[in-house]
């Protein structure tokens, strides 16, 4: 698929938003200044940045604690996110939520959530409700290689599969659940062999590469619009920071994560881009200031913003009815 520089450059700048987004929330955190906690999508940017690029405002997702890089792929303000994780009132949950479960109906993103697994049947819920009403958008669900081993993961496949729902579930596997390896959680070599059980199909890709995953999510995005049904996408890629900022890790050692560090994706994409003529030192730099200044301006944007009162904990704990999908 021969690919326009216009896109090729678009995935570049997502990613190195994301990046900068998340670099700036690790700094925050270890100042002291963000309450609860922090999981970065740093090395794993690829997956959010190649796969929304195949939605459209009136598509779906469901995301994970690991959740930022999904929300700013989907077009997210960063103002609002970084509000959230500062619990202040401006934020996308009033500050309620925190890092692990912003949400923004108004562009599909369905909510990030604490719960290992739980976006899984929110998005079966969204595409049974989107084939209710015969329109041809379509959910993706990000969960990772740990969730896959919940019973919400296989009730949420069978279902979408009984019903033909416009379900895209894309694993992001990167090699731990929290403290513990993949090879000692998991039955299977490839996450997306179980696709097999529930008579859809499977694919694994190489999660660093943006390009694989764009055109791997796209194509399993038609088969849900023309009514084929869900697809099981693993992602493989590698979490290099820990399971949370300020996670000792002691189940791996530094040498481990150094030798990673080469093929995380926004490198290795920007050589292509090199390599291709479609990418200058200029605008590379331009880039990179660009990012930073938006993080600097959303940071701004949270400091300056209030906490929310104390008596306004009890409100928003109900969605109207009116406002909802079905």
């Amino acid at each position: 698929m021969e690919l326009s520089k216009e896109l090729l450059l678009k995935f570049y700048k997502d990613m190195v938003r994301i990046r900068n987004f998340e670099l700036k929330a690790e700094e925050l955190f270890l100042q002291g200044k963000l309450p609860g906690f922090i999981h970065l999508y740093i090395g794993e940017e690829a997956i959010a940045v190649g796969a929304m690029a195949n939605l459209r405002v009136e598509d779906y997702i469901t995301s994970t604690h690991r959740g930022h890089g999904h929300m700013l792929a989907k077009g997210a303000s960063m103002r609002k996110m970084m509000a959230e994780l500062y619990g202040k009132k401006h934020g996308y949950c009033k500050g309620k939520g925190g890092s692990m479960h912003i949400a923004d109906v108004s562009i599909g993103v369905l909510g990030a959530n604490g719960e290992v697994g739980g976006g899984l049947p929110i998005a079966v819920g969204a595409g049974m409700a989107i084939k209710l009403q015969k329109k041809d958008s379509v959910v993706i669900s990000f969960f990772g290689d740990g969730a896959s081993n919940r019973g919400a993961f296989h009730e949420a496949l069978n279902w979408a599969s009984v019903f033909k729902l416009p379900v895209i579930f894309l694993n992001e596997n990167n090699q731990f659940a929290s403290t513990e390896r993949v090879q000692e959680t998991t039955s299977v070599e490839n996450i997306s062999d179980r696709a097999v059980g529930y008579n859809m199909p499977g694919v694994s890709i190489d999660g660093n590469d943006v390009i694989a995953v764009f055109e791997t999510v796209k194509e399993a995005v038609e088969r849900a619009r023309n009514g084929g049904g869900p697809t099981l996408i693993e992602a493989k890629t590698y979490r290099l920071k820990g399971h949370f900022v300020g996670d000792p890790q002691l189940y791996r050692t530094k040498e481990e994560v150094d030798l990673k560090w080469p093929n995380e994706p926004i490198s290795r994409f920007e050589k292509k881009l090199f390599e291709g003529g479609y990418l200058t030192e200029k605008e590379k730099e331009e880039i990179w200031n660009d990012a930073k200044n938006e993080v600097e301006d959303a940071v701004l944007f949270a400091e300056q913003d209030e906490y929310p009162a104390p008596e306004e904990a009890l409100e928003d704990l109900f969605e109207d009815s009116t406002n909802c999908l079905y």
